[in-house]
């Protein structure tokens, strides 16, 4: 007899089922080289400004969060922090990016910045949506010199 059990927060089922699906992924890709990426941007107290987390993975690279503190937006630390992550993603080797968005987050946003928007989610909580973008790097954005990682400035 099969027990369903139902619940709220469980990281052991989590982290179960995320090993076991990445196991499946190589199984089925060829690509091992998933990399976790991450980019800070810091005052000269070392406090967060923003940032971003993501990953690349045979040859495509995907942003996972991307947040800037609510005093700083406006001043292009999004847009600059947006191409360093794109600038490491094609050091990496890598040369087409992903990245979803909440209609009342970014999506205008990622337009602006070259993405295509690919799919939609629609009828999300309070009539929002889940817009998912996909974009090809060709270029090395001059905002970000190849080899510099701090986002200053």
């Amino acid at each position: 007899m099969t027990t369903l059990l139902t619940g709220q927060d469980d990281p052991e089922l989590e982290r179960r089922l995320s090993d076991e699906l990445d196991a499946i992924n190589r199984s089925s890709i060829a690509s091992d080289d998933e990399t976790p990426l991450s980019i800070r941007a810091t005052d000269d107290a070392g406090t967060l400004l923003g940032g971003i987390t993501g990953w690349t993975w045979g040859g495509c690279g995907g942003i996972a969060s991307l947040w800037v503190e609510p005093d700083q937006r406006g001043r292009g630390l999004g847009r600059r922090l947006l191409a360093a992550a794109e600038d490491e993603i094609l050091r990496r080797g890598c040369d087409r990016v992903v990245v979803a968005t909440m209609s009342f987050h970014a999506p205008g946003f990622y337009h602006r910045h070259g993405y295509q928007e690919v799919g939609r989610t629609p009828e999300m909580p309070d009539g929002t949506a889940k817009h998912h973008f996909h974009k090809r790097l060709v270029t090395v954005h001059p905002a970000v010199h190849a080899g510099a990682s701090p986002v200053t400035g």
